[in-house]
């Protein structure tokens, strides 16, 4: 039985081998959050994951949300929060809360998690190096203002770029600095996508509570490419809250990352199951 045990082991290692030569010193840009942020199992396995990626001679850059940590502590002040159209309407306290809560405690723990393994992590927001410079998000419509809600504009990620050559990784918050001088809170799936395109990533990986994008059967679709991503959402396959991490996917390709890897985050060490395993644990998107 141990022998078994063991040979089974082996294979794993042989099957990681040649992904492991492939992303040898590429770069990996990954999007944490849903449960793998909330469940302490997920999180010690994530931060596992990183840290194993990284050793092997990868480079990960971590870019996470912090939507759940942001409602709770508004809920503890005492502030409302209103949403529209799925985005939280940012005033200018609320726009305290959004930076304290991701770029000091949701950051830090992550930093802390990461380097509780050994993993030389560094926390940063988008506002560091000014690397991020974001503009003010248009709802379209006169009648409506999301306040401080901002999209990239553009990135400067030789500050990444940086701490990559000196063994570091990464941990971005995904708030920026306007030319208005205003601070953004943005959607960290966008930031994720426009830095890995920056970087010209070998991968971009968006951790999800979903198994990945699933035909109207609900079985996995474990890998597309742009034409079958238009016709999935031409025929309403691909609906409703995949629908921008989808596009958000295929635009990092479109513009010069590998692939992009939409991932079950509630699978435990999803991160090395899609990267260094055969079958993965999600969607490919070339």
């Amino acid at each position: 039985m141990e022998l078994d045990h063991t040979q089974q082991v082996a294979q794993i290692l042989i099957e990681a081998l040649p992904y492991i030569q492939q992303f040898h010193g590429k770069t990996i840009v990954i999007k944490y959050g849903g449960n793998a942020m909330i469940d302490d199992a997920l999180k010690e396995s994530f931060a596992r994951d990183v840290v194993l990626l990284k050793v092997v001679g990868m480079n990960p850059v971590v870019v996470h949300g912090g939507g759940p940590q942001i409602s709770g502590t508004l809920e503890r002040v005492g502030k409302q929060t209103e949403f529209i159209d799925g985005l939280r309407v940012t005033d200018a306290e609320t726009m305290d809360v959004v930076e304290m809560v991701l770029g000091g405690l949701v950051n830090k723990e992550i930093v802390k998690l990461i380097n509780s393994h050994q993993g030389n992590a560094v926390g940063l927001s988008g506002k560091d190096g000014d690397m991020i410079c974001a503009r003010k998000l248009s709802s379209g419509k006169p009648d409506v203002d999301y306040g401080h809600v901002g999209e990239v504009q553009s990135i400067d990620a030789s500050l990444v770029r940086t701490l990559e050559q000196k063994n570091f990784i990464p941990v971005i918050a995904p708030i920026g600095s306007g030319r208005d001088g205003q601070t953004y809170n943005i959607n960290a799936d966008s930031v994720a996508g426009a830095l890995a395109s920056t970087l010209q990533a070998e991968k971009l990986v968006l951790m999800t509570n979903t198994p990945g994008v699933l035909n109207k059967s609900g079985e996995l679709l474990t890998g597309l490419d742009a034409d079958q991503v238009a016709s999935l959402k031409a025929d309403g396959t691909i609906k409703g809250g995949m629908m921008p991490k989808v596009d958000c996917a295929l635009e990092a390709v479109l513009n010069g990352v590998k692939t992009s890897h939409i991932i079950d985050g509630r699978v435990n060490h999803a991160l090395l199951l899609e990267v260094l395993t055969d079958k993965g644990v999600g969607t490919l998107i070339r």
